[in-house]
């Protein structure tokens, strides 16, 4: 039985990962996921494909009294700790050339990631209305994700991939460069043979589940994950080891839209609470899109 045996959120879109036992799965992806965005002084936002040292911003979010705090830190620089602020103006920010809206959480923030990065930069939420609709099969909603609100990659395809690269003489890679939110392990070539390239592997199963039961929750396929520059950043050192994956994924997982895939990205159509070790059930099989 395929099951779930790693969840990560990444409060800060761009910033560490934060890895998770159990979550909550709300319509717009896992709790505080891409909940806040950091910004160019002109609220540009800012990604790890430009701004590796992203990576090396861990972030918190915990609930207070008060309400929700985001407590990041760095290596050299003192923790930050932000009320986050839900009722301030919204204000557009851009990212990745999308208009959406975002709520400034303040100058001390601002100063604190302008430090730790080396330019100015601003920080904001997400506001709680967000209506932001995303695109796919599936259509749904996210924060400041780049597109659908779950990213999901099986086990069997990373191994898949490393063993490509092993046999270009590079080095194996982490799954911490695809930086998904659910990583599945389990899944055989049987289960998706009337539909997969290769029957017989269990590698790229992703592709072609249409539909997911994961906790009591369902996910609805959106696409392929288009895969960019940030899978060439060692998630650990911020430092770009380029040119893998993307020269060897570029060999054979071309997508018809364009770019190299590697996991799918999925909306929520049931919302529910997720923990490493819960099966997953695939309750529709499609064609693959690549």
């Amino acid at each position: 039985m395929a099951e779930v045996v790693e969840l990560v959120t990444y409060p800060v879109k761009g910033c560490a990962a934060v890895p998770l036992r159990e979550a909550a799965l709300e319509p717009a992806g896992i709790a505080d996921d891409r909940g806040f965005l950091v910004t160019t002084s002109e609220g540009v936002g800012r990604t790890q494909r430009r701004d590796p040292a992203l990576a090396l911003i861990s972030p918190e979010v915990t609930r207070t009294p008060a309400g929700e705090r985001l407590t990041l830190r760095a290596p050299g620089a003192e923790a930050l700790h932000v009320e986050a602020d839900l009722a301030g103006p919204r204000r557009g920010v851009d990212m990745l050339g999308r208009p959406l809206p975002g709520i400034d959480q303040g100058d001390e923030a601002a100063d604190w990631l302008s430090e730790v990065l080396g330019s100015r930069s601003r920080l904001f939420r997400v506001p709680p209305e967000n209506g932001r609709i995303t695109d796919g099969l599936t259509p749904g909603t996210s924060r400041y994700a780049d597109s659908c609100a779950v990213h999901l990659v099986s086990r069997a395809s990373l191994d898949h991939l490393n063993k490509r690269l092993a046999d270009r003489g590079a080095e194996p890679l982490p799954m911490s460069r695809f930086r998904p939110n659910i990583v599945v392990d389990g899944w055989n070539g049987e289960q998706h043979a009337e539909h997969a390239e290769h029957a017989e592997h269990a590698e790229y199963a992703e592709d072609t589940a249409r539909r997911l039961r994961i906790g009591g929750s369902e996910l609805g396929y959106a696409k392929l994950a288009i895969r960019c520059a940030v899978t060439l950043v060692a998630q650990d050192s911020a430092a770009k080891r380029g040119p893998e994956p993307l020269r060897t994924l570029a060999t054979y997982r071309r997508a018809a839209e364009g770019g190299v895939a590697f996991g799918a990205k999925f909306a929520v159509l049931r919302p529910g609470t997720l923990a490493v070790g819960d099966p997953v059930e695939v309750t529709a099989w499609g064609a693959s899109e690549l």
